[in-house]
């Protein structure tokens, strides 16, 4: 800006400065916005050299950010750093003009010294009292505009002047538009460096939400193509757990289309006897095996786990159920556990079975007197619960009796709901009922494997069992207790429908069996005990037993005969 009388300042000038802080305002970036700051001070405020320092928001320290005027200056100086300290000092010492700082070269030899970059111009002498001097610094601090548009904020940075080009110190109203100005460019700045932030913002967002979408996509694919069964399902409200989608490993292993499946949810699909696992199987984390039904009304044994995923942040939450098919090794547990409780040859319940099915049914409550007190002494503590349920926990298996899957449990779990076996007493037939055992043995059997064989002894055990089988009741008990014994559980009978019982499957044995080509027979004894709370399972069976042998004693020895 050219020298002009005050207050008369020519209207070009007035329109250049108007310019440049335009093109302040208008830079694409906060590195152009510096630089037109910087070269604004030169064509608009008619200074040689001006240099923008800027405050590092990190660090604080004032960086050289731009320079103009001088090309060998801005090649030595730019970058460098100037410690907040040093400035600091600067800007607290020399004449206050305004905002302005002015450190006259009688005062500025003492900063020769201090880390501020700086560039070093020679010349004369000034002659009279306004003229410039090559040491003379002018610093215009730039603060970030305050509510009231004042500069009352935090230090931005500094715009340093050089050598105005009329040789004197300025004005009033150079003195003003250099304030002005630096007041423009701290708005200008202040909005680069929003502009910037929202900016690399905006290019967050943008990497954030097509990573969002890749992710979103690579689950969709990961939940559609998986090869076990996936769904999610509402969490929470009055549709909890209703199915909202499928994949279709899913849809295949249930036989139901996914239309279909949105219908229901997993409690409506699930096998009425795994409701209760079902329902304790909690949301985050939970795992379950249970049996889930197919559109032909057959069942699948899966393993069911949940966890919990989110819409969004702060979005509804829903149910993520990972569906897998352990029908095969459901199927070999149970083959397992069959072959563990049931004889190999015959496919009835072996010993251990019939014990633990006949255990199951009787606590060790004592029925004549003293019988509490004899079990607590012998066992240290009391053997029967609040009821006076006694029970042989170290023997009994919890379940019904009949139940494969009873054996191996070590409590019976209804104590509360426990009736006491009794049997009917010895010498009277008053119509009293209880749990009969038959104790079964094959008269002759030994002859048939010594003249024709094992195999023709296997194929006499088969038929036998078979027999037995198709001629007890539904919830009656046969077992093969071990060689050509068997033990018949039955439960509810009166003696004279034990004696029944024992005649009716004699009958059914002696008939001819036919067993390597050829017809055999066998006969077999029978001995009924009757099994009784107090009683353990090896004393019912043992009594049975010799009631079969005293059986067996008293009938003649050529109806015992077999071959």
């Amino acid at each position: 800006m050219e020298t002009e009388s005050e207050p008369y300042v020519r209207l070009a000038s007035l329109r250049q400065l108007h310019q440049v802080m335009a093109d302040m305002n208008t830079a694409r970036s906060l590195a152009d916005t510096l630089q037109t700051v910087a070269d604004g001070v030169i064509t608009a405020l008619g200074y040689e050299m001006a240099c923008v320092n800027l405050v590092r928001p990190a660090e604080g320290d004032l960086v050289v950010a731009a320079f103009s005027g001088n090309s060998a200056a801005e090649a030595l100086i730019t970058g460098r750093v100037g410690s907040r300290e040093s400035w600091d000092r600067r800007l607290n010492m020399g004449e206050k003009w305004g905002d302005l700082v002015f450190i006259p070269h009688t005062e500025g030899w003492v900063l020769d010294d201090d880390d501020v970059p700086q560039w070093y111009t020679d010349g004369p002498a000034p002659r009279f009292e306004d003229e410039w001097h090559p040491s003379d610094r002018l610093f215009a601090p730039m603060y970030s505009p305050g509510i009231s548009g004042t500069s009352c904020g935090e230090l931005l940075g500094v715009i340093s002047v050089d050598r105005p080009r009329n040789g004197r110190h300025p004005g009033a109203w150079g003195r003003e538009a250099l304030q002005m100005y630096a007041f423009q460019a701290a708005i200008a700045i202040s909005n680069a460096r929003l502009r910037a932030n929202m900016q690399r913002a905006l290019v967050r967002l943008e990497r954030e939400q097509q990573a969002l979408r890749a992710s979103e996509e690579s689950f969709r694919q990961a939940f559609e193509y998986a090869p076990s069964g996936m769904a999610i399902a509402e969490m929470g409200g009055d549709q909890h757990g209703r199915i909202l989608r499928t994949n279709d490993a899913l849809c295949r292993l249930l036989g139901r289309p996914a239309s279909a499946m949105r219908r229901y949810s997993f409690s409506d699909l699930v096998h009425p006897e795994d409701i209760g696992t079902l329902l304790r199987t909690s949301a985050e984390g939970g795992r379950a095996e249970l049996r889930l039904g197919r559109r032909d009304g057959t069942y699948v044994w899966v393993s069911l786990s949940n966890s919990v995923v989110a819409d969004a942040a702060d979005g509804p939450r829903f149910l993520l159920t990972h569906v897998e098919d352990i029908e095969e090794r459901k199927r070999r547990e149970l083959q397992l556990a069959h072959r563990a409780s049931h004889d190999s040859l015959t496919g009835l319940p072996n010993s251990a079975e019939l014990r633990s099915r006949l255990s199951s049914r009787l606590c060790r409550r004592a029925e004549t007197g003293g019988g509490l007190e004899s079990l607590d002494a012998a066992y240290g503590h009391p053997a029967y619960d609040a009821n006076g349920h006694g029970f042989d926990f170290a023997g009994t298996a919890g379940g019904s009796t009949g139940s494969a899957g009873s054996a191996g449990s070590s409590t019976y779990d209804g104590y509360d709901h426990h009736v006491h076996t009794v049997a009917p007493e010895e010498g009277r037939d008053d119509g009293a009922k209880g749990l009969a055992v038959l104790f079964c043995d094959l008269d002759g059997f030994k002859s048939i494997n010594d003249r024709f064989g094992h195999n023709a002894g296997d194929a006499v055990l088969i038929e036998v069992a078979r027999r037995l089988g198709r001629a007890v009741r539904d919830g009656d008990t046969v077992a093969r207790l071990g060689g050509d014994e068997f033990v018949i559980l039955a439960d509810g009978l009166g003696k004279a429908d034990a004696q029944d019982l024992a005649v009716r499957l004699r009958n059914e044995i002696i008939q001819p069996i036919r067993a390597e080509g050829r017809a055999v027979r066998v006969g077999a004894s029978f001995g009924i005990g009757w099994a009784h709370c107090g009683m353990t399972a090896d004393e019912v069976l043992k009594s049975a037993d010799e009631r079969m042998y005293v059986e067996k004693r008293s009938r003649p020895k050529a109806h015992r005969r077999a071959g």
